[in-house]
């Protein structure tokens, strides 16, 4: 199936955009973005040079998605999520100069699959995101939150763990330094590492 560029969005001829892509109003993709196939990008989302994306992201609308993010396959990116990518943002240098790239070096962030940001969150530069995650809606990422992990507040902290399907996951028994636990809603079974699960506030 092939892409879609809505008439208004500005696309850069350098980005890769994949097949069955759909980009909606008034989006601007810059140059040497990697966009996957079935993605969804909505009204207003920025993607900055250089930005990888996988196959079936689905961005929605009023996302900025700085220089250094990752964002892996099957993400969920929430409105009006905000990526950082520098730990001590200044427009000029000390001697009152203007900044220009090479002033400062991007700080990386990578989003693993599957994970979900909810609106309105932050995610401050350095900082992964594990696979099947879910940030809560208004949270300040400014640290890891490991794969299954559900967090929230500001700064978040991590308050227990979900399933794939977004069901959470209650703790069933341990064997050594792995916690097996079962989703609530689909009943899966999923093993976590008690280090992880020890980090519940």
């Amino acid at each position: 199936m092939p892409n879609h560029i809505h008439p208004t969005a500005d696309v850069s001829p350098k980005a890769s955009i994949g097949d069955g892509t759909r980009i909606w109003h008034h989006c601007q993709v810059q140059e040497e973005v990697s966009i996957g196939k079935n993605c969804i990008l909505g009204k207003g989302v920025y993607v900055d040079t250089g930005v990888v994306i996988g196959d079936n992201v689905k961005i929605q609308n009023y996302v900025s998605v700085y220089h250094g993010v990752t964002i892996e396959d099957g993400v969920f990116v929430g409105p009006h999520v905000c990526f950082t990518n520098d730990m001590f943002p200044r427009a000029v240098n000390p001697d009152g100069s203007l900044k220009t790239a090479g002033d400062w070096v991007p700080v990386k962030t990578h989003i693993h699959k599957g994970a979900a940001l909810g609106a309105n969150s932050t995610i401050v530069c350095g900082v992964s995101v594990g696979a099947w995650a879910m940030v809560g809606a208004g949270s300040v990422v400014t640290k890891n939150i490991p794969e299954h992990g559900l967090a929230w507040g500001n700064p978040a902290g991590l308050r227990g763990f979900v399933c794939a399907c977004g069901g959470r996951l209650q703790s069933r028994t341990r064997t050594g330094g792995i916690v097996h636990t079962l989703c609530e809603t689909c009943r899966r079974e999923v093993s976590l590492p008690l280090e992880d699960w020890e980090r519940v506030e």
